[in-house]
């Protein structure tokens, strides 16, 4: 039987190392790989954990993981795309969060004439 010790320290460095990515890097790819690295770490704790204890049903949840990956990996690509059309940049530091709303058009109080 494997020793649970070194799966586990294997898997808090890729969540670190993920976590770390998530808040230094500015490129929204990048971004997107290192919530990729977390999630794979958690992947590795549940398969370590369904190993260690059968009756938890970790890599039945490893599965809704990996099916989460992939939902975010096509959402996260074309929040991607559509931002590098629009700014022709993909640094999230330039992205605006709080751009004000339009004007609204004048209304004009006079009366058709006829």
């Amino acid at each position: 039987m494997i020793r649970p010790v070194i799966p586990l320290v294997t898997a808090a460095l890729l969540f670190g190392l993920g976590t770390y990515g998530v808040l230094r890097r500015r490129n929204a790819v990048l971004v997107l790989m290192s919530v990729e690295l977390m999630l794979n770490a958690v992947n590795l704790i549940l398969v370590t954990g369904d190993v260690l204890r059968p009756k938890v049903t970790g890599q039945v949840f490893t599965l809704f993981v990996i099916v989460l990956a992939a939902a975010e990996v096509g959402v996260g690509l074309a929040l991607v795309l559509r931002l590098f059309r629009l700014r022709q940049d993909i640094n999230i530091d330039q992205v605006p969060l709080d751009e004000p709303e339009p004007a609204p058009a004048p209304v004009l109080d006079e009366e058709p004439t006829r």
